[in-house]
């Protein structure tokens, strides 16, 4: 037998949709005691909470702050009108349960909405590149599904509001959105631009994070975006993070796209992460990044160039000339993260970087990946490294994988690196020719006992299938026997050995937290690829 519903659901559902259809019902509510309000809530879908939330003020008894709901204190809304928050916090776990913040948001009525406009922007872009498609983006009919989520009835279609419109989410929730990510569709400039422009207007004072993904981005388009997010008045914006990716500036990124883009860079006083990645730049570009960044005064924190070509972006700025002889601006002088990984550069432009690497003084993690500064890059960079190691903020992640590096150069990088006081703590030198396509052979044990001799801190190792052997096994044992340090892991997978009751007893003693540390080549492994790096 089916439950009945209890008076106080009745009750609350029928608050519910008065509170959908109209404002009538709002003064009626404000009196209701606390314990029943705050059952009322927890029955409201997003939109009539938003209403009475939002309506709700103009009934208070006269607070010169308005309502304590809208208040913070510790993070938390409070009042004699209940904790709005804890029912934004549900309504968005329920509809996202799979989405996790790496910081909990404070405002959870906020978090909702803008994830609410982000989900409608994504629908329209999925819309808009069906060869079906006519007319603005602005004009899209949002999905049932979203529409229901939010609370929206058939009867409401009477009303003067049209909510099945994209443009009505945009104009009544838009403003909460902190972060927005634009796909190509939405950059078009036929048919979105002038939406897109209205939008980022709307939200030019608390908009913090902006992303374009995949999109072909124009001149006037570039431009449109640009001054939409500068105040008028001041040319200032108050994006903190921009991010670029996999994108692509038409026309090669002519002369009015860098001199806007200069601007915007420079006019970034809350920039504090800049992503341009894999945007076809050229090393131009990467100039005309990097000019601007030395005049601009933004605490920029990470600055990621990863997959242009920019070879010789340095080249103009030698020892002598306004890099060095100036100092190098705001923005460099805070900078902790900078990712320069296949940006097509040489032993030359390892050189370069070495001498402008000086002027950044907090860096903490560097990635030159994927490009083949060979030896003599990585010895011009040594300097570098041993004047990072004295700072207060001294290097701490060093990537140099596929670098070309050979066992020679990588010897005597970690010889320098032995030496320092305060050495990077976390080293990679993966898809290096160290030995022969590294299946090096028992040079592969020599290698990995004078890594664990000048790395003692090193917790774990992949050097599997490298050829190595079975004589190398005594090489790594007495290697540990030796080092004394903190080594959880060595994965010696891949190696075709026929393992002796002697080496059984041997390796025996080397055990962590009762596990062994050598993990050992077994007989279902051997169809695995080799790998071209210990």
């Amino acid at each position: 037998m089916v439950k009945a519903p209890s008076l106080i659901s009745l009750a609350a559902l029928a608050v519910k949709r008065e509170l959908l259809l109209g404002d009538d019902v709002i003064p009626y509510v404000c009196e209701l005691p606390a314990d029943l309000f705050d059952i009322l809530l927890t029955y409201l879908p997003p939109l009539a909470l938003q209403k009475l939330q939002t309506k709700i003020k103009p009934f208070r008894d006269g607070d010169d702050c308005g309502s304590p709901d809208y208040c913070f204190e510790n993070g938390r809304k409070h009042g004699r009108y209940g904790n709005f928050n804890t029912v934004w916090k549900k309504l968005f776990k329920t509809r996202w349960s799979g989405v996790t913040d790496q910081i909990e948001p404070v405002d959870w009525q906020q978090r909702y909405w803008e994830a609410h406009v982000q989900g409608c922007l994504d629908e329209a872009a999925e819309l808009v590149v069906l060869p079906s498609f006519r007319g603005l983006i602005s004009d899209i009919n949002i999905s049932d599904t979203i529409l229901n989520y939010i609370g929206y009835e058939q009867q409401m279609n009477h009303l003067a509001c049209d909510y099945s419109k994209l443009s009505y989410h945009c104009q009544q929730f838009g403003h909460y959105a902190r972060c927005l990510r634009l796909q190509n569709a939405l950059c078009v400039e036929e048919t979105c631009v002038q939406a897109l422009c209205k939008l980022l207007i709307q939200n030019s004072e608390t908009l913090a994070s902006l992303e374009f993904l995949h999109c072909k981005l124009s001149p006037s388009f570039v431009e449109g975006i640009c001054r939409s997010l500068c105040s008028k008045r001041k040319r200032i914006h108050k994006i903190e993070n921009l991010s670029i990716d996999i994108s692509s500036f038409i026309e090669n990124c002519p002369s009015s796209v860098v001199v806007e883009l200069v601007s915007f860079l420079s006019s970034g006083r809350s920039l504090c992460s800049l992503k341009l990645r894999h945007c076809h730049l050229d090393r131009d570009f990467g100039r005309m990044v990097f000019s601007s960044l030395l005049e601009a005064s933004s605490s920029l924190s990470i600055l990621d160039l990863s997959g242009n070509s920019i070879g010789g972006w340095l080249s103009k700025y030698d020892r002598s000339g306004p890099l060095f002889s100036l100092g190098a601006g705001k923005s460099l002088q805070s900078l902790r993260l900078l990712n320069l990984r296949g940006n097509n550069l040489c032993k030359a432009d390892a050189r370069d970087l070495g001498s402008a690497l000086v002027h950044i003084p907090n860096l903490e993690i560097l990635d030159i990946s994927d490009n083949t500064i060979e030896d003599d890059g990585i010895r011009s960079l040594i300097p570098y490294f041993v004047q990072a190691s004295e700072r207060c903020n001294p290097l701490v992640e060093l990537y140099l994988e596929n670098c070309e590096l050979s066992g020679r150069g990588v010897s005597q990088l970690l010889d320098t690196l032995s030496t320092l006081r305060r050495p990077p703590t976390s080293l990679s030198i993966a898809d290096n020719n160290l030995g022969s396509k590294n299946r090096g052979g028992v040079e592969t044990a020599k290698f990995l006992s004078k890594l664990m001799s000048l790395a003692p801190d090193l917790v774990e190792v992949n050097a599997g299938y490298n050829l190595m052997p079975l004589e190398s096994l005594t090489i790594i044992c007495s290697a540990l026997k030796v080092a004394k340090g903190h080594l959880q892991r060595l994965d010696l997978t891949g190696n075709n050995w026929e393992l002796q009751p002697s080496h059984v007893s041997m390796l025996s003693e080397f055990r962590h937290n009762g596990l062994p540390i050598l993990i050992l080549p077994t007989l279902q492994a051997l169809d695995v690829p080799y790998d071209d790096e210990p």
